[in-house]
């Protein structure tokens, strides 16, 4: 049955067995096959330069069925509150992040998203320069919508009427120990409340969990990643070990970690007017706190509602 959408393109789910077999299939197929072509364009030196136009509807229309295979087998997903979400115009949401470099719940929430808005909904993510310095890995992402993180693209996203996904905690808070998992840590930027003001859009918060959960975070290594000069040479503050098959442990998720599979949680809040809750001129800091504040009350009910790491 498909969802209905004003922006034209729907993601129709398989209507019976058969093609509930030949749906994940085939669209593996073409993501394994985009895979290859990415591979081989970069050896070619035959890339792209602007992000935004790798955006492929019919793509996500067709690939869809895979990543709802994934989302609803493997990870459980529960994903509610899509409903808040304008269906149209510019909107920043506003994610707590988490899984390390293997972000189970973003993989959740855009199959969910476009699965209820149908992939003619604007819709970008913002993602560590490093996933594009990965071919193969990085068509996955930008087919979908993922750019590179900078208030360049981020403003760009918002000036095409779209919905922006960003995740202000970066690589400290998606690389936070597992058993701060119900933590909102944004580790003080602000840039997200000053790009809402400055744009005039409102805040959707995305509060999930589950991700932390999906191997076992021992702590960030902020120390090494200072003594190593990270953040001068890669943007990374953090050198954390992770514990997850099928190597056991890894650094950076490098050289292999598959998520284990963890619930995947999701609630989508209401939409935060930050001049309308704080006054015309309203202060960057106030907007901080009512953001993170407002996301940290529904983590830590989405944390005391789990009763087993990974069964959820």
């Amino acid at each position: 049955m498909a969802q209905s959408n004003p922006n034209g393109l729907v993601a129709p789910r398989p209507p019976g067995p058969a093609a509930a077999i030949a749906g994940p299939v085939a669209a593996y197929a073409r993501m394994l096959s985009a895979v290859a072509g990415d591979v081989l364009g970069a050896v070619s030196g035959h890339e792209s330069s602007d992000p935004f136009e790798l955006r492929d509807p019919q793509y996500i229309l067709r690939t869809l069925p895979a990543l709802r295979l994934s989302s609803e087998l493997y990870f459980r997903a529960d994903v509610q509150g899509l409903e808040k979400i304008p269906a149209e115009g510019p909107v920043l949401l506003v994610g707590n992040h988490s899984g390390g470099t293997m972000i189970a719940d973003t993989f959740v929430f855009a199959q969910a998203f476009y699965d209820h808005f149908g992939p003619g909904r604007p819709f970008f993510q913002l993602a560590h320069d490093l996933v594009f310095k990965m071919p193969g890995l990085r068509v996955l992402v930008q087919r979908y919508g993922t750019v590179p993180a900078s208030p360049a693209n981020m403003g760009r996203a918002l000036e095409r009427d779209a919905a922006l996904l960003v995740y202000p905690g970066g690589d400290l808070e998606t690389f936070r120990p597992s058993w701060e998992s119900d933590q909102v840590d944004f580790a003080h930027r602000t840039g997200f409340v000053r790009l809402a003001l400055e744009h005039g859009v409102p805040v959707v918060p995305v509060v999930a969990i589950g991700g932390q959960e999906t191997g076992l975070f021992l702590g960030r290594g902020r120390r090494v990643a200072r003594a190593l000069g990270l953040e001068r040479i890669m943007r990374l503050s953090v050198l954390p070990p992770v514990l997850g098959p099928p190597v056991g442990m890894t650094v950076l998720d490098l050289p292999l970690r598959i998520p284990l599979p963890a619930k995947i949680s999701i609630r989508v809040l209401a939409p935060i007017d930050l001049r309308r809750r704080l006054g015309r001129r309203p202060d960057v800091e106030d907007g901080y706190r009512l953001v993170t504040s407002t996301m940290q009350r529904t983590l830590t009910r989405l944390g005391h509602e789990r009763k087993v790491p990974i069964l959820g």
